[in-house]
């Protein structure tokens, strides 16, 4: 594929992730795809590309940065109730026909995307976060991994004044990539879209790199919770949820295993929306399985407790929630419970206030 153009050309900087292969080829080292990028051509993100025998990937830019409750992510077991100062750019290493998104991750492909860019520095975001009262800055909107160096450069920022740093990812990670934010990243929510490889394919990518990464994640401490959109017809049938749920109960019965309601979306607008009903039984599956903590979501209030957080000791409701709104948490500041003294696993305490004179 030929060098991006516009914006895309433009806005870039130097990166270190990747390895030279020859004379003519270098490997990028940020996604599953480990693409081979012959000089004067981009990788299948077509964001990233080598010019000269150099690496180049995007930089100088947002697509989107706004303040979210940080359950809109969604993330169960960071400060329940926080605000997530969230931002973009564009471009995504799958292409997903039901991508909610699709505006900014399908931007470099799809000529209907038409996301505008605005030219920003991290210091600018991370004072626009403070001033949004944020306790995190997430990297969303499109696909973090491959702009992972534009995010470490804001997560640096962020950690210096006090705040939490985060990635909404689809988890198609290049083990090099997740060796350089570790040091940097508080926490990541991962989609897995699905437990066969065949689906991933129609996709634009493979079910290993996933996996791989939900390993990789857990082990190096990051704190991380998995999300399933629950398609009909694609990925809800009782055999696959099950082998979803028993492979995250392998990694820790502690992941927090969201399953989303679909609804018609972008090319994929050929099937139903997910009912209540399939939430209930798609929990119940993740539940008999041994995980701990199993939320329905995308279908606020209709789900008995498929929202709240609940003491696996006790039973005890911890944190009561409707859609992206806390209406109670009686955790204290390390996630005990006040009923049985269980602790819950998550990240809970707020890091401390910084004002924006302290943290520049």
């Amino acid at each position: 594929m030929p060098l991006p153009q516009g914006v895309l050309g433009e806005l870039v900087r130097p990166s270190e992730l990747f390895e030279r292969i020859d004379a003519r080829r270098l490997r990028c080292l940020a996604c599953g795809h480990l693409c081979p990028i012959f000089d004067g051509q981009c990788g299948v993100c077509r964001v990233r590309y080598n010019r000269g025998g150099t690496l180049y990937a995007p930089w100088g830019y947002v697509a989107g940065a706004h303040s979210d409750p940080i359950e809109k992510k969604p993330f169960f077991h960071v400060v329940p109730g926080g605000k997530a100062f969230s931002f973009g750019m564009l471009g995504c290493d799958l292409h997903c026909s039901y991508c909610q998104n699709w505006i900014t991750s399908q931007a470099p492909r799809d000529p209907r995307a038409l996301a505008p860019v605005r030219r920003t520095t991290p210091e600018q975001l991370v004072r626009a976060a403070l001033d949004a009262a944020a306790d995190a800055v997430v990297s969303t909107y499109n696909e973090p991994l491959i702009t992972a160096e534009w995010a470490v450069a804001i997560f640096r920022q962020a950690r210096a004044a006090g705040l939490m740093t985060g990635m909404v990812s689809n988890g198609n990670a290049a083990p090099r990539v997740l060796e350089f934010l570790q040091p940097w990243l508080d926490f990541c929510k991962v989609d897995l879209k699905s437990f066969r490889d065949r689906n991933y394919r129609k996709l634009g990518g493979r079910l290993e790199p996933i996996l791989d990464t939900i390993r990789r994640l857990h082990g190096m401490g990051i704190w991380l919770e998995v999300v399933t959109l629950l398609v009909p017809g694609f990925n809800d049938s009782d055999e696959e949820l099950t082998q979803i749920a028993e492979f995250l109960c392998s990694v820790s019965p502690d992941l927090p295993w969201h399953v989303t309601a679909f609804h018609p979306d972008y090319k994929m607008t050929d099937r139903r929306a997910t009912r209540p009903e399939d939430l209930l039984r798609a929990s119940g599956i993740g539940r008999r399985a041994g995980l701990r903590f199993v939320y329905a979501g995308n279908l606020p209030g209709l789900i008995h407790h498929g929202e709240d957080t609940i003491c696996p000791g006790c039973d005890a409701v911890l944190v009561r929630r409707l859609g992206f709104q806390v209406l109670e948490c009686r955790m204290d500041a390390q996630g005990g419970c006040p009923d049985c003294g269980g602790r819950i696993p998550g990240r809970w305490i707020r890091p401390p206030a910084a004002s924006p004179a302290q943290s520049m």
